[in-house]
């Protein structure tokens, strides 16, 4: 991996001239910077599990869990962990190599603590990478995750600090700033992006970069995301943004945090498969991948691997875990669940 010097002093107007930039010169700065750093045809993958879906009291206007906004989602109680294991085999064994935990909380109460680190843990016995995304966290509840082994939180910025009033109320931005503090304080990688097309201009996308180009350390992942309209939500008519200016966000990403991955995340159901190419050349080296994202449909995997087979892509290889091991995780899991009346609270009703 070659050491391109990384910058933190990103001003607005900077990154603003890249987003201008003609396309092929775009694409060709952004391609040429990912060649240097990464195998330009590796992709790492990540699979996304809900473990506790709904009844979220954030009024995130784009969420389709928030107990605030009629969608028709089904709230679902925090999942056992055999459950969680399950998904995490087939996960591994369709070719993800980073699995991801999701719950639709304003952030994790105690009593939850010792079910999600054992959720960590027992995924971390397969030879996967873990993650969680869980709300805000406390500096005492990132040091417990990162003692159970979780190797990165997601906690995305959403957009730039101008546009997120538009967006959220319920949370500040410095909310979540601290809490991507406390992540790294605890020694876990941190993974942090945004969303585009909610109606926000084009100097918002840059400041969503800028915000994370210019941490003490770039995210190790920066997932970009295509707003996903559902109905029932207060976004649910906004226009679509042109799919060429979430090509230039991809490529500016990966300009101004040339070590970071670029991750294709919600939104790609609708993308075809040239829009799909286009961002792969502009730098996205990660996608979820599965056929639900949360709650938002994601393409299928088959799909994706023939995609990847048309492109000359492959995936990014995991660390493998024995039989032996595999065996254990799930001894281990079982015994857990037996010895525990009633390990799971209903997380929905609360």
């Amino acid at each position: 991996m070659s050491q391109i010097p990384l910058r933190h002093d990103w001003q607005r107007d900077e990154i603003e001239s890249l987003f201008v930039l003609p396309m092929n010169d775009l694409l060709f700065k952004a391609h040429s910077i990912h060649r240097q750093v990464y195998d330009p045809n590796e992709v790492q993958i990540s699979r996304l599990l809900s473990i506790k879906t709904g009844a979220c009291p954030e009024d995130c206007k784009y969420c389709p869990q928030s107990a605030r906004y009629d969608t028709g989602l089904e709230k679902e109680r925090l999942i056992e962990i055999d459950k969680v294991l399950t998904e995490a085999r087939a996960a591994k064994a369709a070719g993800a190599s980073r699995f991801c935990m999701g719950a639709a909380w304003r952030n994790p109460h105690e009593r939850d603590m010792p079910y999600l680190k054992d959720m960590v843990a027992e995924v971390k016995a397969m030879g996967m990478e873990t993650c969680m995304t869980l709300g805000m966290l406390s500096p005492s509840q990132a040091e417990e995750l990162a003692g159970a082994g979780l190797d990165y939180y997601n906690h995305n910025l959403d957009t730039s600090p101008e546009y997120y009033g538009d967006i959220i109320t319920t949370r500040t931005y410095q909310d979540r700033l601290d809490t991507l503090s406390n992540v790294r304080a605890a020694g876990m990688k941190v993974c942090s992006g945004g969303i585009v097309g909610m109606g926000e201009q084009a100097s918002d996308r840059a400041g969503l970069l800028q915000q994370l180009a210019n941490m003490e350390q770039h995210p190790d992942s920066v997932p970009i995301n295509m707003l996903v309209k559902v109905a029932g939500t207060p976004f649910e008519n906004l226009d679509d943004l042109d799919p060429l200016e979430f090509v230039r966000t991809i490529a500016v990403a990966r300009i101004i945090m040339p070590h970071s991955r670029v991750r294709l995340s919600a939104g790609r159901e609708s993308m075809s498969d040239e829009l799909q190419a286009m961002c792969f050349f502009a730098g996205a080296n990660s996608i979820f991948y599965g056929c639900k994202l949360l709650t938002t449909s994601n393409p299928e995997e088959n799909d994706d691997m023939a995609l990847f087979k048309r492109l000359g892509l492959h995936p990014e290889q995991g660390k493998a875990a024995t039989i032996e091991e595999e065996k254990a995780v799930f001894a281990k899991a079982e015994a857990i669940k037996a010895k525990q009346t009633q390990p799971f609270y209903d997380a929905a009703a609360l």
